[in-house]
């Protein structure tokens, strides 16, 4: 059995090139290596990137009976959690999808849409006037709100506060890229890195597990938050998600759902603002649909095509995988059991005959063509496709609706704008420098 060709030297060089420049590292692999490379990090097993439609589609096809994704997550489980829905495969997965699935279906989505359109109007009034801001700590704060919000129904007051200050710093420490290499996670003191993120985690944890027994202890009720949801919900057995196993799965919705959004949002904002008409026709639509709700903005076809087409050219994360469990062919090659399985979502993305003229920045292409599946997939596939992925959606149209119908912005000119390691994510250099050109009042919704 034989990888693919790759980068020579010590893994420790691949792992500065990947966190530092992963867009350009995956482009310069493709480049020099073909369309099927291999790269090695400390502490995994060799990884194989694959590109190729066919490819993805045979490893979104697998059961999980032949390839974990789980093992492959094994990395996050320092901070999501060893029960976290990313950790397991096989039946646990399965079992953990079907209890998370029901907060996530299309009646409840409606739901939060006001919501989230309110949060967004509040950003948007203490938006600073007449000079430059970064757009991402906005679009990271309404995220957040978001976030806690849907999960926790908190309203505004010390407890949202509370909850949301601690969980805000232990996201921040979480997204200093060198964290995600298991030999950094040393506790050298509560002033080294990961001994301050042990720390915040326990606060967060003491917060969270806090918040689970409250619940439990009130019994049944009638709200509607996702946590009330996932108290409620049973296992085939009638078995409810212990302590442990919401801890986890709350966890990995807080930092699935916000950083990730954040970031999708700060890529839109940029190509739309960058790309001649785009914007004109993103108006056009929004002043055609008349008073914004959540199912007429969720309509708007253009808006979707916007939306899409930025998580196509700058996918909120770069690569998905699993780990094979046992030789088998792939892509071609006879690779043995342990080997990590990559697909490229960067690169699939930017195929040349799956999308025409591939670098450019053009939403109605979703309108004139639908991708398959294995050739658009930000959100990963096959049984292991990340289950907010309608409510990330439905939240960047939200967002962007209330954007475009009330401000006008600009982009800064000053400096070039590069993709920048946010943890898992990539967001713009300098969180996407922007300016207020003009702001409307914010209509009401009470009708």
């Amino acid at each position: 059995m034989a990888f693919p060709p790759g980068p020579g030297g010590p893994p420790l060089v691949a792992t500065m090139h990947w966190l530092r420049r992963p867009f350009e590292f995956l482009e310069d692999c493709q480049e020099k290596y073909g369309d099927a490379f291999t790269f090695r990090l400390p502490q995994l097993p060799p990884l194989v990137v694959f590109s190729d439609p066919e490819v993805v589609k045979t490893v979104f096809a697998d059961s999980g009976d032949l390839m974990h994704a789980g093992a492959f997550n094994r990395s996050l489980s320092a901070f999501l959690g060893d029960k976290s829905v990313l950790m397991v495969d096989g039946k646990a997965h399965m079992r953990k999808r079907k209890l998370l699935m029901p907060p996530f279906h299309g009646e409840r989505m409606l739901a939060y849409g006001d919501l989230m359109m309110e949060l967004a109007d509040q950003y948007i009034d203490g938006l600073p006037e007449g000079e430059p801001f970064s757009l991402h700590d906005r679009m990271n704060g309404i995220a957040l709100d978001v976030i806690i919000r849907s999960v926790f129904g908190l309203e505004p007051g010390d407890r949202e506060r509370q909850m949301k200050a601690a969980i805000s710093e232990l996201l921040d420490l979480m997204t200093w890229p060198p964290l995600l290499v298991p030999f950094m996670r040393v506790d050298l003191g509560p002033l080294s890195p990961w001994g301050r993120a042990k720390r915040l985690m326990k606060r967060s944890d003491d917060g969270l597990y806090e918040e689970i027994r409250a619940r439990r202890a009130a019994g049944p009720s009638k709200r509607e938050d996702i946590l009330s949801l996932l108290l409620e919900a049973r296992d085939e057995d009638g078995a409810a998600m212990s302590d442990a196993e919401l801890r986890d799965e709350l966890v990995t919705l807080l930092v699935a759902g916000h950083e990730t959004t954040a970031t999708a949002l700060t890529w839109a904002m940029r190509w739309i603002l960058a790309t001649p008409g785009v914007e004109d026709k993103l108006r056009a639509e929004l002043d055609g649909a008349g008073d914004l709700t959540p199912q007429r903005v969720q309509g708007l076809p253009y808006l979707d095509a916007t939306a899409r087409e930025a998580l196509r050219l700058n996918p909120i994360i770069p690569i998905v995988g699993r780990i094979l469990k046992q030789d088998m062919k792939v892509g071609g090659w006879d690779l043995r059991a342990g080997t990590g399985i990559v697909c490229s979502i960067y690169l699939a993305h930017r195929r040349a005959e799956a999308y025409e003229d591939p670098t450019r920045f053009w939403p109605d292409r979703f309108l004139l063509k639908k991708p398959t599946p294995s050739e658009f997939f930000p959100f990963g596939g096959g049984i292991r496709r990340c289950i907010g992925m309608a409510f990330a959606l439905f939240e960047m149209k939200m967002v962007l609706a209330q954007l475009f119908r009330r401000t006008r912005m600009n982009l800064e000119p000053k400096a070039p704008i590069k993709p920048v390691r946010r943890s898992i994510t990539l967001m713009p250099s300098e969180g996407l420098r922007v300016k207020l050109v003009s702001r409307v009042p914010a209509k009401s919704r009470a009708a």
